[in-house]
């Protein structure tokens, strides 16, 4: 009943088959070899359009490297309150960047359109006491589980719009997003606006690779020379590209996303069902946030379950919130164990 992260579970099986299957010969270093070169085609394919893609081995790395390379020192990235460039990652993009990380309010772990314009109107254009706008980045599918729909994506790239900026996205969980909405990769991503995305599969079944996939080429040169100096230019960067590679291929990412997102649907039932047990955000993905009495957690936990606690408004001496995370090796068994095991204890 390991429910923390979906960083905490094994790689896929077919994923580690790539990567032996690499492990043959010589051949050209720093992405320079046939697999590195294949990805590249493999994601023009997935997104229509020739994109200029960079696997790195960190979604830290994507995100800071990416958000550097499009925002000057002297500028500002509009994220969430809750996104995880903001909250999880360090300063890491504040670091590569030298901008400013500006955070706005919004339901559910989204953005809004009108959240960024009403943002924006606290940044005089042409004033020098004032950091330039210049990027924004969300995150798909959100901290919080929610997703982003086209029409969002492209209601937040027109105020963008406004003002010249970047539109980045984070796309660590991208996968379990596309499982659960009824549209191509282009539509959330470059078709909606977005520049530049972070697109993730460690989160689900990858060992260690990541990929920034530019939309606008114009960009690549200079990810480039960040990437190097960044520390992420693998020397045997085909180990990278294979993971991508047989994550890509046969739609692996998507079944991988769709069992995951199918677990936390039958947890998020089975426990919306128990006394005591309130959801408090729509589970839209592999993500789960509830509140319950204390004495349930303490009880699940001396079980054995493991989740995170994360504490919320509204939170009080008897109810606490806890986060759960399904990933695509999560077993069907060890949720009905838990539902199990929670209403017997409720």
């Amino acid at each position: 009943m390991i429910f923390t992260s979906d960083n905490a579970h094994i790689v896929s099986p077919e994923i580690l088959k790539a990567i032996a299957a690499a492990n043959e010969g010589t051949v050209s270093s720093y992405g320079a070899d046939q697999l590195t070169q294949r990805l590249g085609e493999v994601l023009g394919g997935l997104f229509g359009r020739e994109v200029a893609a960079f696997p790195v081995m960190t979604g830290t790395a994507a995100n800071a490297l990416a958000l550097a390379t499009v925002t000057p020192s002297y500028g500002a990235i509009f994220c969430h309150a809750e996104a995880h460039v903001q909250s999880s990652e360090f300063g890491a993009p504040e670091f590569f960047s030298g901008a400013k990380l500006v955070t706005i309010e919004g339901a559910d772990g989204r953005m809004t359109g009108q959240g960024l314009a009403d943002m924006l109107e606290l940044f005089p254009a042409n004033d020098v006491h004032y950091v330039k706008p210049a990027t924004v980045t969300i995150t798909q599918s959100t901290e919080m589980g929610t997703l982003y729909r086209p029409a969002e994506i492209s209601q937040i790239k027109a105020v963008a719009d406004t003002r010249s900026l970047a539109f980045h996205m984070d796309g660590a969980r991208f996968a379990n997003a596309m499982a659960a909405l009824d549209c191509s990769a282009a539509a959330i991503t470059c078709d909606a606006g977005v520049d530049v995305l972070s697109f993730g599969a460690t989160k689900n079944g990858a060992m260690a690779a990541e990929v920034v996939i530019f939309f606008d080429p114009r960009h690549a040169e200079e990810f480039a020379y960040r990437r190097k100096r960044g520390g992420h230019l693998v020397s045997k960067m085909r180990f990278v590209s294979a993971q991508l590679l047989a994550y890509l291929e046969d739609d692996l990412w998507l079944r991988n996303a769709r069992h995951a997102n199918a677990m936390a649907t039958r947890l998020a039932e089975g426990l919306a069902n128990l006394s005591g047990v309130t959801l408090i955000y729509a589970v839209e993905a592999n993500e789960i946030f509830i509140r319950l009495p204390r004495r349930i957690i303490a009880a699940l936990e001396a079980l054995g379950a493991q989740f995170y606690d994360w504490p919320m408004s509204g939170d009080g001496p008897e109810v606490g919130t806890v986060r759960l995370v399904t990933s695509f090796a999560t077993q069907a068994r060890e949720v009905e164990q838990f539902l199990k095991c929670a209403a017997h204890i409720g």
